[in-house]
């Protein structure tokens, strides 16, 4: 799942700075702010996919610590 997260969040930034950088050779500034934008949502993406890995990491070790706490 994190993989799917991380391919989309890439494909945001990459799709975003080709836009920007169309709307900068052909002096489309909507083209442009498009493309801005969409390369923010590709780094939203990243941080969220970031935040829920560490949840999980998290969760992982406090599950392990009560396992290990109730076995004994």
């Amino acid at each position: 799942m994190a993989l799917d997260d991380r391919l989309d969040s890439t494909k945001d930034k990459v799709s975003g700075k080709v836009k920007e950088t169309e709307g900068k050779l052909t002096d489309d500034k909507t083209r442009e702010a498009q493309g801005k934008a969409e390369g923010l949502l590709g780094k939203a993406k990243d941080k969220l996919t970031d935040a829920k890995e560490a949840a999980s990491d998290a969760i992982d070790d406090a599950k392990e610590k009560l396992d290990k706490k109730n076995k004994k």
